[in-house]
């Protein structure tokens, strides 16, 4: 297992676990982020990434992709 943040562009991963607090935690499950899902790195801007879960694209901040476990 891996943080996604370390996930290269282009990469299609799933997600094994989801660390951080509860209200972390459930802010990334309303985004689509929940384990068993497919996400996919769609590029790499400032520190910030655009991924694809769910059929939609979603920016995240490399911490808060941190907290995901590929």
């Amino acid at each position: 297992m891996m943080p996604l943040g370390m996930a290269k562009v282009g990469d299609v991963n799933i997600i094994r676990k989801i660390t951080g607090r509860d209200d972390v935690r459930q802010r990334l499950a309303e985004l689509g982020f929940v384990v068993g899902e497919e996400v996919r790195v769609v590029s790499e801007i400032g520190g910030n990434m655009i991924l694809s879960i769910k059929d939609c694209r979603v920016a995240l901040d490399r911490t808060m992709a941190m907290r995901i476990m590929i």
